[in-house]
C-alpha cells in the first residue's frame, strides 16, 4: 500500500470512529503509563493530555498516569518499564525507540502506543504499519523522505553546499536508522557526509573535534533524548564556529539554531491521545493501524541568520511555519 492510499485509508477510519468518552464505562478509573528516554517533547505531552481530556479522560479524575524517565540512560529503560508494568497500568505510551523496546520486552499483554520510535517495521517493533499485529500500534515518522526534505531545505538556504556534518546517538538503532536514510537522501543529492555517532554526553567533544579537523558546511542533528539533552552545546559550537544547521525538532531552533523541519509535535501527542482512548476503549492495538504524521512544520531562526553572516532566500523565509526574528 502506497504512502496516500495508506494515509486516506487512516482519515477515514479515525473520522469514523467516535469519541472515546461514548464507550467509557461509567465510575472506572483507568490507569495510564508514560515511558521515556529523556525528557523531551513538552509540546507532543501536552497535546496528549490535552486530547485525553477531550476524549473524557482526564488525570486526577478518572485517569491516573504512571511516569517514568530514564534522563537518555536507556540501560534503566528495561527496570522503568518492569516498574510500570507492576502499576497495572491499562496502556503505556513510549517516547523513543529504546522506550518501545523496553516497554515490547516487558509485557506481550499491555497495550503499547509509540512515538518518536523511528521506523518501527525496520526495527522489528511491529509486523507492518496496516497490521501492526501484536500489542503495538501508534505514530510512526516518514524517516526517508523527511531526510530529504531538510537536505532539501538546507541546500535552498546554502546553494554551495557540499558537506554535511551528521551527528547522532549511534546507541539507539531507530536513530542509527534514522541516520542512515539522511546519509542515503545526502548521496542522492550528491553531498558528502561527516559520520559522527554518539554514545554519550564525553563524545560530543570528539564529534566537536572532528568538525575542527574537517569543516563541514552545515550540520543535520538526528534528534534523541542525548543529542537533545546536549543540544545547547552543538548549538553553541555552531555559532561560535560560525556554521549552519538543521534540526528535526523546534527546541534547539529556539536556542539559537538555524532551522528545524519535522513533524508537528502537537499532532503526534493528540494523534497519541487518539490510540490510547480507543483502546481505553476496548479496541485491540493489532487492529488499529499505525499513523503518519500529516502536519510539518519548518522554523527559521532569523537572528542566527544574521549572526552567520546568511542572507537567506526570500522564498524560503515565505515558507517557513514560524520566524524567528
Amino acid at each position: 500500500m502506497n504512502r496516500r492510499a495508506f494515509i486516506s485509508r487512516l482519515a477515514g477510519a479515525a473520522a469514523a470512529w467516535p469519541l472515546a468518552a461514548r464507550a467509557q464505562q461509567p465510575g472506572k478509573t483507568y490507569r495510564l503509563g508514560i515511558l521515556a528516554n529523556g525528557p523531551g517533547a513538552p509540546e507532543r505531552r501536552q497535546a496528549l493530555f490535552s486530547g485525553l481530556g477531550a476524549r473524557g479522560f482526564v488525570d486526577g479524575k478518572n485517569l491516573v498516569v504512571v511516569q517514568r524517565s530514564a534522563d537518555a540512560r536507556p540501560e534503566r529503560l528495561d527496570s522503568l518499564a518492569a516498574e510500570i508494568k507492576a502499576e497495572n497500568v491499562d496502556v503505556i505510551v513510549t517516547f523513543s525507540y529504546p522506550a518501545a523496546l523496553a516497554a515490547k520486552k516487558s509485557t506481550k499483554d499491555i497495550p503499547v502506543v509509540i512515538t518518536g520510535a523511528g521506523d518501527p517495521v525496520a526495527t522489528g517493533l511491529v509486523d507492518g504499519l496496516a497490521r501492526p499485529g501484536g500489542n503495538i500500534t501508534g505514530v510512526t515518522e516518514l524517516g526517508t523522505e523527511l531526510s530529504a526534505k531538510r537536505l532539501e531545505i538546507l541546500r535552498d538556504a546554502l546553494p554551495t553546499l557540499t558537506h554535511v556534518a551528521m551527528p547522532w546517538n549511534a546507541a539507539d538503532l531507530g536513530m542509527t536508522m534514522r541516520y542512515r536514510s539522511a546519509e542515503d537522501a545526502a548521496r542522492v543529492f550528491g553531498l558528502k557526509v561527516q559520520t559522527l555517532g554518539v554514545r554519550e554526553p564525553d563524545d560530543f567533544e570528539h564529534a566537536f573535534a572532528e568538525m575542527r579537523r574537517e569543516r563541514p558546511d552545515a550540520i543535520l542533528m538526528v534528534s534523541d533524548a542525548l543529542t537533545i539533552l546536549n543540544r545547547k552545546r552543538v548549538v553553541e559550537f555552531a555559532s561560535s564556529n560560525r556554521l549552519p544547521t538543521i534540526f528535526e525538532s523546534v527546541a534547539p531552533v529556539r536556542d539559537g539554531g538555524l532551522m528545524s523541519y519535522g513533524p508537528k509535535e502537537s499532532e503526534i501527542g493528540e494523534r497519541a491521545a487518539y490510540f490510547v482512548a480507543r483502546i481505553l476503549s476496548g479496541a485491540r492495538p493489532a487492529d488499529l493501524p499505525m499513523e503518519v504524521p500529516t502536519h510539518f512544520e519548518l522554523l527559521i531562526n532569523l537572528k542566527t541568520a544574521q549572526s552567520l553572516g546568511l542572507s537567506l532566500p526570500p522564498t524560503l523565509v515565505a515558507r517557513a511555519d514560524e520566524v524567528i526574528e
